[in-house]
């Protein structure tokens, strides 16, 4: 018999995630002149209340592109050709950034990782104390890695900078972070900090930010990457064409201008602790699955629970079990969309999203979802996680 579904499916992927209906309200606008007076204002208030969101006095810039556009945005207006990269590995993303800079003609330093633990401030330290002739121009990091579900101690990797006394940019990849989870770009010494709008920011996948400091400016202006798409330079203006280098993603920022509008009147300490209450369910409930009778080896990707980000779990599977499987039985039957394994974790993982517009019953709904799912395929779990989620959620008040 042929299966009919009713209602929403549960998005949890690691994004893009749930669009609020007042976002998508919002951008149900007819075609207008970008560069009217009053759209101009609208979008000046865009650039001004991001920067509270990066919690940085410095200038942010947009582009018309997903957050792999803010990482060669990131690197071409502040690098040259043959410059150095130390870039730690923590995950998919980590390397990409980094072989995305290789194909721009820069050089990587690779900090090795295992995908299953965050940046080791020690190691970055020590590496960069062994860089006595400064060929090193900037450390990437990637706040939370959404393939690994690892976050890493931004202010530790600022202090491992400081510490061995080295003049290397910090780049900070805030996609899966930004209104998730504490950042404070100008507080912890971050010099480029990048973006995009489709995560924490609750708006489709279209917009790249990049945030930088004075120092970062500085570099700018002797950096020989071929850049104009991107170029800081050429976009610090108030002509709206020159800023955008072209068309403004006109609907795109009307979204924009509504969820910054949402983050300010829930406030970003609420919304920081939301992510926390809710991520912190979903692992209660991921615990009752590897640890309760029958677990049979299920387990957090993340081993230590302090580098279990509050945007995304990552969850292995049995060995003899695909993880490709749980997803698509969770999608397909249950209706809870999740994100796969990438790369090196591709058939070992599933990845549940828990950023942007969520509230407690989406969480324990879309929990039941992949509970039916694993019990549906006899994937050995511990009974309960629901359970438990609602029972931390109580515990809260």
């Amino acid at each position: 018999m042929s299966r009919v579904t009713r209602g929403r499916e549960f998005l949890h992927t690691p994004g893009p995630t749930n669009i609020p209906d007042r976002i998508l309200r919002a951008m149900h606008q007819p075609a207008l002149d970008f560069t009217a007076p009053p759209f101009v204002e609208m979008t000046r208030t865009c650039f001004e209340d991001l920067k509270p969101i990066f919690q940085t006095t410095g200038p942010v810039f947009m582009y018309a592109a997903n957050g792999h556009g803010a990482w060669e945005a990131a690197l071409s207006n502040t690098l040259s050709p043959g410059d150095h990269l130390l870039v730690p590995e923590t995950g998919n993303f980590s390397m990409k950034w980094g072989m995305m800079a290789e194909s721009l003609g820069l050089v990587i330093e690779h900090l090795p990782g295992d995908w299953r633990h965050g940046i080791d401030p020690d190691a970055v330290e020590g590496h960069l104390r062994d860089d006595d002739e400064g060929r090193i121009k900037a450390v990437l990091m990637i706040h939370v890695d959404t393939a690994s579900g690892i976050v890493s101690d931004v202010p530790a990797v600022r202090r491992a900078i400081d510490n061995a006394n080295h003049g290397a940019l910090f780049m900070v990849d805030t996609i899966a972070s930004l209104a998730t989870v504490e950042f404070r770009m100008d507080e912890w010494g971050v010099d480029v900090s990048l973006a995009a709008s489709q995560k924490g920011l609750m708006c489709p996948p279209g917009i790249g930010f990049t945030a930088c400091s004075e120092k970062a400016l500085h570099a700018t202006q002797s950096a020989r990457l071929p850049r104009n798409y991107w170029d800081w330079r050429e976009r610090m203006t108030d002509a709206q064409y020159i800023r955008f280098c072209g068309t403004a993603p006109i609907h795109m920022l009307y979204g924009l201008r509504e969820a910054l509008d949402m983050l300010a009147e829930e406030g970003l300490p609420a919304i920081i602790a939301r992510h926390d209450r809710l991520a912190s369910a979903i692992r209660a409930a991921v615990e009752v699955w590897c640890d309760g009778d029958g677990g049979g080896g299920m387990a957090f990707n993340a081993l230590v629970p302090d580098e279990r980000s509050n945007s995304i779990t990552a969850i292995r599977v049995p060995p003899g079990f695909d993880a490709e499987e749980v997803r698509t039985v969770a999608r397909e039957r249950y209706q809870v969309a999740m994100g796969g394994g990438l790369e090196q974790l591709k058939g070992d993982v599933f990845r549940i999203g828990h950023m942007g517009d969520l509230n407690e019953p989406m969480v324990l709904g879309a929990l039941a979802g992949i509970e039916a799912a694993l019990q549906t395929l006899h994937v050995p779990h511990g009974r309960g996680g629901v359970a438990a989620a609602i029972d931390y959620l109580v515990a809260q008040g």
